[in-house]
């Protein structure tokens, strides 16, 4: 039987009429000859209101046997109700069970981490969950937005790959017929290929580290939005990368305000997300640290509590610039002014979110391109593709990467990133 079913979300369209809704439900009380039920559809929630004399004894005996995330159709009017969350409540005439849930595995009660994890697969059906995935999707949308409406081509990368951007230490191995391949870590170096035909390209896909990280800001698979134009250089691709953020943010806050309620996200800290963001070059930051009490010496990495220390300085996400040539990796350009540090930037997040971003201009000249190959002990042979690049019509370029569960933590102010995607894949973990 088929039925014109409407979603939770549309309710106001609908007001004082009746509808018929397809949901489950995620809980329910009772006042005497009241039944409150709490009822959601995966688009939003509504509460559903049963009056026993007002409703057939079928329905109301119906409802009383209703269970946690039993599913059902249910028949009423919608009423505006300025006490509830969504401001409709649904006065219920009909209801028709589809299944009854048994032993739901997850109750308002407490439930350890790795006993949700276990269960994720359902534990996504919760508020706190749900509203994660609809800003994360909001989020991939911002993005596609913003960079489709600035003349970026979208262009997929390989996910099997023979080489790496970075060096194949943390790299998942398999094989690939008869020859070595690798999951890719990034799709970088293919879309710099992209740029040099279509100009301006992004890709956004899956990407993986076999790190044997345990760390709050880490994923074995995460997605990636690389972004690389030619004809950009490096003052220009931060330009780019703050109006990127900035207007990610925005869309988020016009359009997942309810979402961030539910998580109890403190937007006043969203909301002074505008470019354009504080920059300091890495010597600064490292000044910074030492002047704080850091044991910290020029030439090493940031790891995650220096990036916390220099980002709670600024309400907004800061960039870091200039790193030295050799932590960086072999791709990066000189600063032709001062070669020992690199055209770079690492872009933290407030709130000790971490890097978020990480970009620079890339090498256009295929001497020192070459040579970077000899120092990073590279094969010729498996990157003269990559070489060619700067071979036949080398021009300045630049390009981005930005981690999109880092993206998510820091957004909706979540303590870990294992809440930032449906299934997150970790180092002790492959199951749901």
């Amino acid at each position: 039987m088929s039925r014109n079913l409407v979603m939770i979300r549309e309710a106001d369209r609908y007001v004082e009429q009746s509808v018929t809704i397809g949901c489950w439900l995620h809980n329910m009380r009772s006042s005497g000859k009241i039944r409150f039920l709490q009822l959601r559809d995966g688009s939003g929630y509504i509460q559903g209101v049963v009056v026993k004399n007002e409703v057939s004894e079928q329905v109301w005996e119906d409802t009383g046997k209703l269970t946690q995330e039993s599913s059902l159709y249910v028949t009423g009017i919608i009423r505006e109700d300025t006490r509830s969350k969504g401001g409709f409540e649904l006065s219920v005439m009909g209801v028709e069970v589809i299944q009854l849930a048994n032993d739901y595995p997850i109750t308002p009660k407490e439930h350890g981490v790795d006993y949700l994890m276990d269960h994720r697969h359902l534990w996504i059906r919760t508020p706190r969950q749900r509203a994660i995935l609809v800003v994360r999707a909001q989020i991939i949308r911002a993005v596609q937005q913003f960079f489709d409406e600035r003349g970026f081509q979208l262009v997929d990368p390989p996910i099997l790959t023979p080489s790496s951007c970075e060096g194949t230490t943390n790299l998942f191995h398999t094989k690939y017929f008869d020859e070595d391949a690798y999951l890719t870590q990034s799709g970088q170096l293919y879309m710099e290929a992209a740029a040099m035909a279509l100009g301006r390209v992004y890709s956004f896909g899956p990407t993986f580290r076999a790190e044997k990280s345990k760390t709050r800001r880490h994923l074995i698979e995460f997605w990636m939005i690389e972004p690389e134009m030619a004809f950009v250089t490096h003052e220009q691709n931060l330009d780019i990368q703050e109006q990127f953020i900035t207007h990610v943010v925005q869309s988020v806050l016009a359009n997942c305000r309810k979402e961030l309620e539910t998580l109890e996200r403190d937007l006043s800290k969203l909301e002074g997300i505008q470019a354009p963001f504080p920059r300091i070059t890495y010597d600064e930051a490292v000044q910074f640290l030492k002047n704080n009490g850091h044991e910290f010496e020029w030439g090493e990495d940031f790891g995650a509590p220096h990036e916390t220390a220099i980002a709670q300085s600024y309400d907004k996400p800061v960039f870091i610039t200039h790193y030295p040539t050799e932590i960086k990796a072999f791709y990066m350009k000189p600063d032709p002014d001062r070669p020992e540090v690199v055209l770079c930037a690492d872009m933290i997040a407030p709130e000790g979110y971490g890097e978020i971003i990480g970009g620079s201009q890339r090498i256009d000249d295929p001497d020192l391109m070459e040579e970077r190959f000899r120092q990073h002990e590279l094969s010729k042979e498996a990157y003269q593709w990559y070489l060619d690049l700067r071979t036949y019509g080398s021009v300045p370029h630049s390009g981005f990467g930005l981690g999109l569960e880092r993206t998510v933590a820091w957004i909706c102010g979540l303590d870990h990133v294992r809440e930032t995607i449906p299934f997150p894949r970790l180092l002790n973990r492959l199951y749901p």
